[in-house]
């Protein structure tokens, strides 16, 4: 079993695809089944063993840190990272946060949903010295929308190449990495006119052989990064025991 407590989640996005649903909200706090996204995440990661979390914020991140501040999750703490630079790959984001992280951790985005499971799954799979695991789903047929899916193309469990243009893939990226800190340098050296994103910083690592692949199997994970994916999020989302489900509409916190 992994030693891993700590989560970073990436949160500082202004969610532009989702805004004709979302109106000014930021991102992570529209709600599904009766909670925001990131809470969602925050609570699956707490159920597979995570109780730190580094939450990078950005766009109208005052908000998200005021409604935590008022809806705290019990046993957990949590530490929020401004990027003033939310605009720039995420990549920006990831880096933002390097100064608080000294010791392997989950890294994962506001807006994917997933079964802990998943994430128990992950932290359980062996995590070499200098790598990176990134959870992945071969079964590419029942993704909701594939262009947009960031694909991944396999030699066993190495990673050899990640980008959402690949025309040769064995699988999809399901947004969830199980990463050693060495991840941050290689985001730095893959930086370009001030800029690079994870995916820039993870084809890096593969060429190193430093990338390795989980697969999820049959485990849950959804997308929300347009209003057709919340919709077949809101249809297709494991309804959590706690939760109001309100298929309705969007909701906001």
């Amino acid at each position: 079993m992994s030693n891993t407590k700590l989560a970073l989640i990436l949160a500082a996005g202004n969610g532009s695809r989702l805004a004709a649903r979302s109106g000014e909200l930021p991102k992570p706090l529209v709600k599904l089944q009766g909670k925001p996204l990131l809470e969602h995440v925050m609570r699956g990661a707490h159920a597979a063993g995570i109780d730190r979390f580094v939450i990078v914020l950005g766009y109208r991140g005052h908000m998200i840190q005021q409604w935590y501040e008022s809806h705290p999750i019990a046993g957990v703490e949590v530490n929020f990272v401004e990027n003033p630079d939310y605009h720039k790959h995420n990549g920006i984001s990831a880096l933002r946060a390097r100064p608080l992280i000294h010791e392997p951790f989950l890294l994962m985005m506001a807006d994917h949903m997933f079964d802990p499971a998943n994430a128990q799954a992950l932290l359980r799979h062996p995590l070499g010295k200098g790598q990176v695991c990134l959870a992945v789903d071969r079964n590419i047929d029942r993704v909701f929308d594939l262009d947009d899916a960031t694909k991944v193309r396999l030699d066993g469990d190495r990673i050899i190449d990640i980008g959402k243009d690949l025309l040769s893939y064995d699988a999809l990226d399901t947004g969830m990495f199980h990463c050693d800190p060495v991840l941050f340098q290689f985001l730095e050296k893959a930086m370009k006119n001030g800029n690079c994103s994870l995916s820039d910083g993870m084809r890096l690592m593969a060429k190193h052989g430093a990338f390795k692949a989980f697969d999820i199997g049959e485990g849950y994970w959804q997308d929300v990064d347009t209003p057709e994916a919340f919709e077949y999020a809101l249809q297709s989302f494991p309804l959590q025991p706690e939760l109001v489900q309100n298929t309705s509409r969007l909701e906001y916190a």
